[in-house]
């Protein structure tokens, strides 16, 4: 099969295409004829070196996909050949083919076409997880969502706006601003004019914070937080190191939450593909919640995607579609 891989760190260039084995499906796996994947954050950061997959994982890029079940293994129930499904993936998305446990993998949502479903499961597990099931985002609380004209901050705008909660949303031009306003945001920020620390207290502070940035925005993101809140740090773009004031959090009885969703073992994994089975994708079906692709990108102009994602130019999502 054909796969993306990166032999070597490096820029966008350093992506190349090769012929791997066409994998099998093992005990509790399918094998999916992949239609379609998509690029995260993540997946720079492996092509650079910084974030290599989990122990026993492959080598091939990618977190999500879309296709049809090729192949499933033994004790696998609920899956037959051809059906049209997307999954989340430790990695192994930019390819022809792609093995995966079965708990990972999810049909395809009402009223989404297959190429569309490969943005999908990486960002609805994503905010799922750590919106809902670690932050425990409730009704009428408000959420501050950082970088919300990207993939994550979009379905996280969309999803805490549908279940009722008050949304703020960073984002770095006032065309994205408009955009997160678009999908729901009460208030978007234009983080190069505006303080979001300012736009939070006049908030009376957020309860629930989603950040990609990490040590950067630290220090502002507790000052942002209200009485109870709850940080969750998903990503690290503004460095790894940061001075946490403790008195400041201790006065707040905050919580800062550091957590990934890629190295989970496979039994969470599945948990939370089954909770987003259950709550995200009827919302998706009733039109509360929409994906937005920002371009599709063949498999083999994979370098350009990543160009693309790094350009920091595009809202939503970029899909790379596998052709045969």
């Amino acid at each position: 099969m054909r796969a993306v891989i990166a032999p070597e760190p490096g820029g966008p260039d350093a992506l190349v295409v090769a012929d791997l084995p066409d994998p099998e499906a093992g005990p509790g796996e399918v094998v999916i004829e992949v239609v379609a994947s998509a690029v995260n954050r993540a997946d720079t950061m492996q092509r650079q070196g910084f974030y290599p997959p989990p122990q026993g994982a492959s080598d091939v890029l990618g977190l999500e996909c879309s296709g049809r079940i090729s192949q499933v293994g033994a004790g696998v129930e609920g899956f037959a050949v051809g059906d049209e499904v997307c999954a989340l993936l430790a990695a192994g998305g930019y390819a022809e083919q792609v093995a995966v446990p079965a708990g990972q993998v999810m049909p395809v949502p009402s009223g989404v076409d297959l190429v569309t479903a490969a943005a999908i499961p990486e960002v609805a597990c994503t905010v799922w997880s750590n919106v809902f099931m670690v932050a425990g985002l409730q009704p009428e609380e408000t959420l501050l969502v950082h970088g919300g004209a990207g993939g994550i901050g979009n379905v996280a705008i969309q999803l805490a706006k549908a279940l009722g909660a008050r949304v703020l949303a960073t984002a770095g031009s006032p065309e994205k601003v408009a955009f997160c306003e678009s999908l729901g945001a009460d208030r978007g920020i234009d983080y190069r004019e505006e303080d979001f620390v300012e736009v939070a207290r006049a908030e009376g502070g957020v309860d629930v914070i989603l950040d990609n940035m990490g040590a950067k925005y630290l220090d502002r993101n507790v000052t942002a937080l209200a009485t109870e809140g709850r940080l969750v740090v998903i990503g690290m773009q503004g460095g790894t190191k940061g001075e946490l004031d403790l008195g400041k959090l201790l006065s707040k009885r905050g919580a800062v939450i550091a957590t990934s969703l890629r190295a989970r073992p496979t039994e969470e994994k599945a948990a939370i593909c089954a909770a987003v089975v259950e709550h995200v994708w009827p919302l998706v079906a009733e039109g509360r919640i929409r994906t937005t692709v920002h371009e599709t990108v063949p498999l083999e102009e994979a370098s350009r995607a990543h160009a693309l994602m790094e350009s920091g130019t595009h809202s939503g999502k970029i899909v790379i579609t596998v052709a045969r």
